[in-house]
């Protein structure tokens, strides 16, 4: 690990471990994973306003999607006319074309610090406690094809996780089209791509420790969960639509 790691990997030792030691007499052996999990919701937390900036980009990009291919059309065979052209769309609606990125991008030195809990046998000069605990058998730091192999109780641990991310991508794949882009469908993605994309997810989780599949697993939700929040909100703010009002009663 680099001395560049060092401070954040034990203070997030520290946060899951202290978790987990309070969690412990109600929770017995599932205080560290159930730690995890609440550590994880309190990093999300914490980006909820960049989530927030995130929808207000990819409702602008929804927005300009016929501005943006009238753009191309008119710029066809001119890349770089095109590139300014697209630029000044950007900045004369107050968005960019990574609007949507930011939450993804700023999650991932979170997944990566946890990560290196999880795979250190010694933080800040100790031995690393979480190590020993486990979640119905399986040991946090465990992987999928290591120790009993795929169809062990540990591995039954793993298919319980990938199943239950499943559920979650499938979830968020029906969801897809409705979060991301209005009514008339203007700027939707390919309908292939949004059922594939989300299932990236549990085949990233097979090669991850057993605690950073429990993590994955809850901002995966996290995210699922937040979106329908934030545009009920977002459309509670808007009001309703003025040309669906009732035009009241003269009587």
């Amino acid at each position: 690990m680099s001395a560049f790691l060092d401070v954040p990997v034990d203070a997030a030792y520290h946060l899951v471990f202290g978790l987990a030691t309070i969690l412990s007499p109600l929770l017995g052996s599932l205080a560290a994973a159930a730690a995890i999990v609440l550590f994880t919701m309190a990093v999300r937390l914490i980006l909820v306003p960049l989530s927030y900036r995130a929808m207000k980009g990819m409702d602008a990009q929804a927005k300009i999607a016929p501005q943006v291919q009238a753009l191309r059309q008119q710029h066809s065979g001119q890349p770089e006319a095109f590139q300014r052209a697209l630029a000044a769309l950007y900045r004369a609606e107050g968005t960019s074309l990574y609007a949507g990125c930011l939450p993804t991008l700023s999650q991932w030195p979170f997944f990566s610090i946890m990560y290196l809990v999880f795979r250190s046998p010694v933080i800040g000069g100790a031995r690393n406690a979480l190590l020993g605990h486990d979640l119905f058998g399986a040991p946090l730091g465990s992987h999928w094809l290591s120790g009993a192999g795929a169809f062990s109780a540990q591995g039954a641990v793993f298919a319980g996780l990938f199943l239950l991310l499943a559920v979650i991508c499938w979830v968020t794949a029906r969801k897809a089209r409705t979060l991301t882009v209005p009514a008339d469908g203007a700027g939707a993605p390919p309908a292939a791509l949004t059922r594939v994309i989300p299932y990236v997810t549990v085949a990233f989780a097979a090669f991850l420790p057993l605690a950073s599949g429990l993590c994955l697993a809850t901002t995966t939700a996290w995210t699922l969960a937040e979106r329908l929040v934030l545009r009920r909100l977002g459309n509670r703010r808007a009001g309703p639509d003025p040309q669906a009002r009732e035009e009241p009663d003269p009587s």
